[in-house]
């Protein structure tokens, strides 16, 4: 295909936020909608070579749509590709590549922030602040939320690709011991430097989630395993919402079974306003969410972007880069 006559689709810009698109607007054909909803996504397809979708859903139906039919190349510019039907695509002759290990030191990063924040109370001190507690305390300082130290700490990492080995790094720097779950779902011999999960939900007093959503991790933290954890224990999830069963979750904090967690993802996004897990953060002091915020530094989507046009430039000369599908 010729560099000129190539014609791009960007479905959802808004994701990446204030990262220009200039690089991909001056070299080809671009139509650029920072929003598409389900209704939209065929028709907004239409006379494109490349879609390029961060969330926006391809499926079946999409891609079979007569409105699909110049359709080439999918790129996700993210790193999971559960949005699109890649069986589909490649029956259809579509191929779909994705941008693996942009956002490794943002995630790895944000999450060591929410195991600090978890630790030291800091939200719920800063809310003591603007509430008028420290002003009245009688003493130079407020003692009313119990901190910890995390030196010598047991760290429980589930999935250790690039950000859980990351994560492991920089825990490790703070003094924390760091254990290392076997691969959820799999009937493998334990490797050496690994634990089985169940014997890490007992031992961990933090545990961290990064492992990929699939058939064997959903619903992978339910009320079978919380009850393994100590009451002690705080749990943290910056990976995909679905890995813990939220209703589990919300009653375990209730009950004090474990001391806390901190959560960048949930089942729904954006959620509704009634959802539980929304409820339960107004509610719980134990609970912290975050609006599914660990990926986005700034340098992370700008890296995000190169990589997307990395791809396609790689598509243009024959090549296939970040083949997924």
């Amino acid at each position: 295909m010729s560099l000129p006559k190539l014609r791009i689709v960007f479905l959802d810009a808004a994701t990446y936020g204030d990262v220009s698109l200039q690089s991909f607007t001056d070299d080809w054909d671009c139509t650029v909608h920072q929003v598409t909803t389900p209704g939209q996504t065929i028709q907004r397809l239409a006379g494109h070579h490349v879609a390029v979708t961060n969330k926006v859903v391809i499926d079946r139906k999409v891609l079979n749509s007569p409105e699909a039919k110049d359709l080439q190349l999918i790129v996700v510019a993210a790193t999971g590709t559960d949005i699109i039907d890649r069986q589909e695509a490649a029956k259809r002759g579509v191929k779909v590549c994705n941008v693996p290990g942009y956002a490794t030191q943002s995630v790895a990063q944000f999450t060591l922030g929410l195991i600090l924040a978890l630790a030291t109370r800091t939200r719920s001190y800063v809310d003591a602040v603007k509430a008028g507690e420290w002003q009245k305390s009688a003493v130079f300082s407020l003692l009313t939320y119990p901190t910890i130290e995390l030196r010598g700490r047991k760290l429980g990492i589930v999935g250790f690709g690039n950000i859980g080995q990351t994560v492991a790094q920089m825990a490790g720097g703070l003094g924390m011991e760091i254990l290392v779950a076997a691969r959820p779902g799999t009937a493998a011999p334990i490797p050496q430097g690994r634990i089985a999960l169940d014997r890490l939900f007992r031992q961990a007093d933090f545990i961290s989630l990064h492992c990929p959503l699939t058939p064997e991790t959903n619903n992978l933290i339910d009320a079978q395993s919380l009850a393994l954890m100590k009451s002690t224990a705080f749990l943290i999830n910056t990976a995909r919402g679905a890995l813990i069963d939220e209703v589990a979750l919300i009653d375990a904090l209730r009950k004090n079974q474990i001391a806390g967690a901190a959560l960048d993802v949930i089942t729904q996004e954006p959620p509704p306003a009634d959802h539980s897990i929304i409820r339960a953060a107004k509610e719980l002091d134990n609970l912290l969410v975050t609006p599914h915020t660990a990926w986005s530094a700034r340098e992370a989507r700008q890296r995000l972007l190169r990589e997307v046009e990395e791809n396609i430039r790689a598509f243009i000369q024959g090549q296939d880069r970040n083949r997924v599908a």
